[in-house]
């Protein structure tokens, strides 16, 4: 008999506290003694770490709060979950192996998604492989979809609905102001990575749809540290609206720069505004600017685990001592509907837990999920939200708003 440590962590006071569980099980065993292990290769350092924070802080509420009520009720036995952590430098091929060990060396039979598009392009093809069920809340990318993979499943919203509310509210607004919706003029500015040119598709096609005219498509530098050159032809081109999709560096460096500028556009709206903490880097520089987000705290979403969407805002909070972006709810999330779908199979065997994750039906404080065949979550909508008086205040859908948009932006 071989000993295997695992590592579960447990948010305490709004630290983290790693307790180590020991078990003489063989080796190969995905279920230790009374606890069930998840895998997951997450950013904590390099490029997409402060996602990868909010990832692994997600996941491990979820941990903690499900073990409290209880844990994962399996063919009438109670087990509690931990994770095995790994950290994959926001690096593809790093992910790629780090599955590979996860699912090869460790023999763990259950993964939880890692940060980005582009990191769970690179593991999707590993969990495949062995037919190893994988559920991500951070994978957004349309091309992930169109692959006819059968054990990947997502929480969220597809990438190229990311601001395309921000074209519709532009539109709509054109009309109430008795413009034709045809007479506006888009500049797109967008990060040369999967995630972000699928936004940028989403874009394109609905401006088409309204017929607005792109004056600007722009792909930013991979650096992601200057953003002058197209914010020159903005001041020069005087668009309608301004879109920006460059993860939480590209929105940091989008605000920066357009008040560094003084670039007046009527409309700016980015992707990852709260994973960036705009509103704390930039005060009132982020006045007004729009933020696309899987999830906010004011929906009317509520669960048995974590009780409505403020109630999870505020634990969150409570524990990690900020509040959290959709980054962490929609992480949260899937843990939540693993465990679900654990227990309606009724066992650990890996086919039927991918039948019973295909079968999800599920309301969480996130949102209601169900997946198509492809493994996408069909049943929850983006939304988008305005920094307004230094918060962020949900403007559209019409049916989430809270407030009216701010439109057109005041000038610098």
């Amino acid at each position: 008999m071989l000993m295997k440590t695992i590592v579960k962590t447990l948010p305490m006071a709004g630290a983290v506290c790693a307790l180590v569980l020991s078990s003489t099980l063989p080796a190969n065993a995905k279920v230790e003694g009374d606890t069930i292990i998840f895998g997951a290769a997450v950013s904590f350092t390099g490029k997409y770490s402060t996602n990868g924070k909010h990832t692994k802080n997600g996941y491990d509420l979820a941990v903690e709060r499900i073990n409290a009520k209880g844990g994962v009720t399996v063919a009438g036995k109670d087990y509690k979950i931990a994770i095995q952590y790994y950290d994959d430098e926001s690096t593809p091929a790093r992910a790629a192996q780090l599955a590979e060990k996860i699912i090869q060396q460790d023999e763990i039979k259950f993964v939880l998604g890692p940060y980005g598009s582009g990191l769970t392009k690179a593991v999707a093809p590993v969990t495949e492989k062995y037919k190893i069920p994988m559920v991500e809340g951070n994978g957004a990318s349309r091309s992930l979809f169109n692959k006819g993979y059968k054990y990947l499943f997502a929480v969220l919203s597809t990438s190229e609905q990311y601001l395309t509310e921000a074209i519709n509210l532009a539109a709509e607004q054109a009309t109430k102001a008795g413009k034709d919706p045809s007479s506006l003029k888009v500049a797109i500015a967008v990060e040369n990575d999967p995630f972000s040119q699928d936004v940028r598709a989403g874009i394109v096609d609905d401006a088409n749809k309204h017929g607005m005219q792109i004056v600007i498509d722009d792909k930013l530098p991979k650096e992601l540290n200057d953003m002058t050159a197209t914010l020159t032809k903005v001041k020069a081109l005087r668009p309608d609206i301004l879109v920006v999709s460059g993860h939480s560096k590209g929105a940091v460096l989008a605000v920066r720069q357009v008040n560094e500028m003084k670039v007046n556009v009527p409309m700016l709206a980015v992707t990852h505004c709260e994973a960036a903490d705009v509103i704390g880097k930039f005060g009132a520089g982020a006045e007004n600017t729009l933020c696309a987000t899987q999830w906010t705290e004011t929906m009317s979403y509520e669960d048995s685990d974590f009780g409505t969407a403020m109630d999870y805002y505020n634990d969150f909070n409570a524990i990690y001592g900020y509040y959290p972006p959709y980054q962490a709810a929609e992480s949260t999330a899937s843990v939540q509907v693993f465990v679900d779908a654990m227990e309606r199979a009724g066992a650990f065997d890996t086919e039927a837990i991918r039948d019973a994750l295909a079968a999800t039906d599920l309301m969480t404080f996130y949102g209601p999920i169900k997946f198509t065949e492809a493994g996408n979550n069909m049943a929850k909508p983006m939304v988008l939200r305005q920094i307004i008086n230094g918060k962020l205040v949900a403007v559209a859908p019409s049916r989430f708003a809270s407030e009216p948009v701010v439109y057109p932006r005041p000038d610098m």
